[in-house]
C-alpha cells in the first residue's frame, strides 16, 4: 500500500486512527498498541501478504535473540557472556543470511556467470518490500543488547519499534533509544489535535514534494537514461538535463517519503527521527551525508565504521575505514556493481573532503575558494550529480555514454530540438556564440528528445532546482513560524490558534487538496527508496 494512493489516505488511514484512539481512550493501552502493530501487519502484507510471514518470522527470532542476550549478560559469569557474544554473532549472521539471499543472491550468481562462464540459472526472487530496513533495525538492536544498552521491553513493544508503517518500508531506520522510551510514556498514546494538525501539515508537503514534483521531473529523467542503457548516444545538454532531471527526482521522491513518515507518526503521537535535511544545500560531502538518508549514515558510523576503528589508527587506517564503510553503504541501496562503484565514489569524496579540510588550515584564507560557501555547495552538488550517474543507470556502458557526454570527452553538442526551441525563442545570437566555442549541434535527433522535452523539462529543472537550494523544508517552516521549537518539535500551545496556525491549515487544505485530485487523474508510482 502506497502512502500516494487513494486507498490509503482515504480509507486504511482515517480508519486506523479512528480506530486507534479510540481504543486508547476506552481501553487499556495495551489494546491500542496491539491494534497498531496489527493494522501495521496488514499494512505490509497488502503488498505479498505471503512475505507477512517473513517479517513475522524475523521479529519471533530477534526478540527471542534479544531477551537470551539480556538474561546471559545478566549472569556476569565469563561462560555466560561468551554465549552472550555468539548468540549475538549469530543473530547478526542469520539477519544478514535472510537479507543476503533475498538481495544478493541473483547478483552473486551474475558475476560468477561473468567471471567463470558458467550458466548458473537464476532465482529471480522478489525483493521483500523494507528487508534492508527493518534488518539493519533489528541488527542495532542484538548489538546493542549484547553493549548492555537496551534494556528488557515487552514483545508488543518490539514489534511496534519495528513494524510501526510510516516507517516500515522505506525507513526512517529507527532507533530503540529513540522510539522506545516513547512507547512508555502514557502520554503518547493521548489523542492531541496539535500532533494530528502538525502532523498532517508535514504529511501534506511530502505528498506534494511527491505527486506534484518527484512524479513530474521523473518524465525527463526517464527516457534519457532509458536511451544510454539501450546502447544509444545523447548529446551533452540531454546528458546533464537527464542527470539533473534524476537528481531533483530521487531527492524529491525521498524528501517527501520522509516528511510523510514523519507526518504520519505525528499523527500518532510518535515523534520519528529526522531522516532528510535538504542536503543539497551542504558545502562539503562530510555535510551532504549528515543530511542525506540521516539514520542509515547514523547506522553505517555506529556499526560499521567506528567498529572498523573509525579515525583511531591513523589516517591511513580512517580512510580505509571510510572507503569500507561507503562500500557497505552502496552495497546496501542494491544489488549490482554500479550500486558499488556509487559508494566507492563516495568512498572517494569523503576521503578528498577529510584530506582538503587537513591541508586547507595551512592555506590562507585568500586562497581557499572551497571556503566561500556558494562555491562549495556549487562543487559539492556536481560531485553528488556525477555520483547518482552510476546509481541510476541499470548498466556499465550506460553510465559511461552518460559521464562521456556530461564531461564532453567526444566534444560537447547539443540536439537539434534545442536549437528549434532557441529559433523559435529568436536566440540566433546564443546559437552562434555556442557554435563559436567549439559546441555542436548533434546530427542524430532521437525522437525522445524532443521540442517538448526541452521546453517543457528545462524550465522544471530550474523551477525544481531553486526550490531544493533557497525555499525551506517542512520542519524549517514550521520553526520559522515557531509553531515548533527544539530538535524534539515541542509544540507552541495551540497551532490552530492565531494567525500563524490559520496560514498553516488553510496551506496544508490547498495543498492537500491539489495532491489529491493530481493523485485521481494520473498514475501513482512507488517511492524510489522502495526498491532498496
Amino acid at each position: 500500500m502506497l502512502f500516494n494512493s487513494i486507498e490509503f489516505i482515504a480509507f486504511f488511514l482515517p480508519f486506523v486512527l479512528v480506530a486507534y484512539f479510540a481504543l486508547q481512550k476506552y481501553a487499556p493501552v495495551k489494546f491500542a498498541i496491539g491494534f497498531l502493530v496489527f493494522s501495521s501487519l496488514v499494512f505490509y502484507g497488502w503488498w505479498k501478504p505471503v512475505y507477512l510471514l517473513l517479517l513475522i518470522f524475523s521479529l519471533l527470532v530477534n526478540f527471542f535473540l534479544s531477551q537470551t542476550i539480556l538474561n546471559l549478560n545478566q549472569r556476569q559469569t565469563d561462560r555466560h557472556k561468551a554465549l552472550a557474544k555468539w548468540t549475538m554473532i549469530g543473530g547478526v549472521v542469520l539477519n544478514l543470511g535472510l537479507i543476503g539471499y533475498f538481495k544478493y543472491t541473483d547478483f552473486l550468481i551474475d558475476t560468477l556467470n561473468q567471471l567463470s562462464g558458467a550458466n548458473v540459472g537464476f532465482l529471480d526472487l522478489i525483493l521483500p518490500l523494507g528487508i534492508s530496513f527493518f534488518t539493519f533495525q533489528q541488527v542495532a538492536y542484538l548489538v546493542d543488547t549484547y553493549r548492555g544498552i537496551t534494556t528488557e521491553h515487552r514483545f508488543s513493544y518490539y514489534c511496534l519499534f519495528v513494524t510501526f508503517f510510516p516507517q516500515l518500508i522505506a525507513g526512517p531506520i529507527v532507533h530503540h533509544s529513540s522510539v522506545m522510551p516513547q512507547f512508555e510514556r502514557e502520554s503518547t498514546f493521548r489523542f492531541d489535535i496539535n500532533n494530528l494538525s502538525v502532523g498532517l501539515f508535514i504529511f501534506s508537503i511530502g505528498l506534494a514534494k511527491k505527486v506534484l514534483l518527484a512524479d513530474s521531473i521523473s518524465d525527463f529523467s526517464t527516457p534519457i537514461f532509458g536511451a544510454v542503457d539501450r546502447g544509444e548516444s545523447v548529446t551533452t545538454v540531454e546528458a546533464w538535463a537527464g542527470a539533473l532531471a534524476y537528481s531533483l527526482q530521487l531527492y524529491f521522491d525521498f524528501s517527501g517519503y520522509s516528511d510523510m513518515a514523519i507526518g504520519l507518526g505525528m499523527m500518532f503521537g510518535i515523534r520519528l527521527p529526522v531522516n532528510f535535511n535538504s542536503p543539497y544545500k551542504s558545502i562539503n560531502i562530510i555535510e551532504f551525508w549528515r543530511r542525506w538518508h540521516m539514520t542509515l549514515s547514523q547506522f553505517l558510523r555506529d556499526y560499521v565504521y567506528i567498529p572498523l576503528g573509525g579515525n583511531r589508527k591513523g589516517t591511513l587506517s580512517r580512510y580505509n575505514n571510510l572507503m569500507i564503510t561507503m562500500l557497505v553503504g552502496g552495497l546496501w541501496h542494491g544489488a549490482g556493481w554500479n550500486f558499488i562503484i556509487w559508494g566507492g565514489l563516495h568512498g572517494f569524496y569523503l576521503i578528498c573532503n577529510h584530506g582538503w579540510q587537513n591541508a586547507s588550515k595551512k592555506l590562507p584564507t585568500v586562497c581557499n575558494v572551497f571556503r566561500f560557501r556558494p562555491v562549495s555547495i556549487f562543487i559539492t552538488f556536481i560531485a553528488v550529480v556525477l555520483a547518482w550517474v552510476f546509481f541510476r543507470a541499470e548498466t556499465f556502458s550506460g553510465a559511461g555514454v552518460m559521464l562521456t557526454a556530461m564531461l564532453g570527452v567526444e566534444g560537447v553538442s547539443f540536439p537539434v530540438a534545442l536549437e528549434v526551441t532557441l529559433n523559435q525563442m529568436g536566440k540566433h545570437d546564443l546559437i552562434s556564440l555556442l557554435n563559436s566555442f567549439g559546441v555542436v549541434i548533434s546530427p542524430d535527433p532521437s525522437i525522445i528528445r524532443t521540442k517538448d522535452w526541452f521546453s517543457s523539462g528545462v524550465p522544471l529543472i530550474g523551477v525544481l532546482l531553486f526550490v531544493a537550494f533557497f525555499m525551506p523544508n517542512s520542519l524549517d517552516m514550521l520553526r520559522k513560524s515557531n509553531l515548533i521549537q527544539g530538535p524534539d518539535w515541542i509544540i507552541s500551545g495551540s497551532v490552530l490558534n492565531g494567525t500563524k496556525g490559520r496560514a498553516m491549515a488553510l496551506a496544508t487544505g490547498v495543498v492537500f487538496f491539489v495532491s489529491l485530485m493530481t493523485m485521481m487523474t494520473t498514475k501513482q508510482s512507488e517511492f524510489l527508496y522502495f526498491n532498496f
